[in-house]
């Protein structure tokens, strides 16, 4: 039974992933961080972990508590958006820390403490990213300004660096790294008007990492495995 460990599934598109997995007769763990998401997570068949992927603590602790398990599949689904800026106004401290420190930090945490129990299983280590985090596609994305979102866009810039940092010491081990844009769907962050729906995003997501190889690694994508300049 292949395992699956899912940071930030109690929402949105790490939900739907948890379910679609757990549906497929995965041992899938999911981490939330209220009673609330543990019960919904219960019902579906996963497994609920508390985590504060803000915390760095609590994910070493998580990776303790996992130590003699092989992980065939980590995605990192846990982001933040931050304030929305239409003109080039600095973020404010405070936002810029929360931001960073969930966005980046978190995923580099990750990624040294679960990335060796992914190895175990020659898996597949994913972090949901974005398409405003393409450095080559900032004119616009979603219909925006370059500036809209700029400190999640930067975020996400530096989350795909980390990734593509790691994904050479990884790599050597067996592990097939990827950052992922899920398009732009309709959840809490993405609203109501995002063309796409939940289940086909996590849907296509699972397809693409099911079906990744060696020679994807270190690679940016979207839901439908189609390439994104970095």
């Amino acid at each position: 039974m292949p395992s699956v460990l899912i940071a930030g599934a109690s929402r949105g598109i790490g939900l739907e992933l948890a379910r679609q997995y757990a549906a497929e007769g995965c041992r899938v763990i999911g981490t939330c961080r209220d009673a609330g998401a543990e019960s919904r997570l219960r019902v579906m068949g996963v497994e609920p972990r508390q985590l504060d992927v803000s915390n760095a603590g609590q994910f070493e602790a998580l990776a303790a508590s996992l130590a003699a398990t092989a992980i065939d599949v980590f995605i990192h689904s846990a982001g933040v958006y931050g304030g929305d800026n239409n003109s080039l106004v600095a973020p404010d401290e405070q936002d810029f820390e929360e931001v960073m420190r969930v966005n980046v930090l978190a995923p580099m945490r990750s990624m040294a403490v679960i990335g060796p129990l992914v190895a175990r299983a020659s898996g597949r280590l994913v972090y949901l990213s974005s398409s405003m985090g393409s450095i080559a596609q900032m004119s616009g994305s979603h219909g925006m300004r370059d500036t809209s979102g700029w400190l999640y866009r930067a975020s996400k810039a530096a989350l795909n660096a980390a990734l593509k940092c790691a994904s050479g010491e990884l790599g050597a081990k067996g592990v097939i790294c990827l950052t992922m844009h899920p398009g732009w769907v309709r959840t809490d962050m993405g609203g109501p008007s995002a063309p796409l729906d939940v289940v086909t995003s996590a849907s296509g997501l699972r397809q693409v990492i099911a079906r990744a190889t060696g020679k994807d690694n270190g690679r940016f994508l979207d839901y439908t495995g189609a390439p994104i300049p970095w």
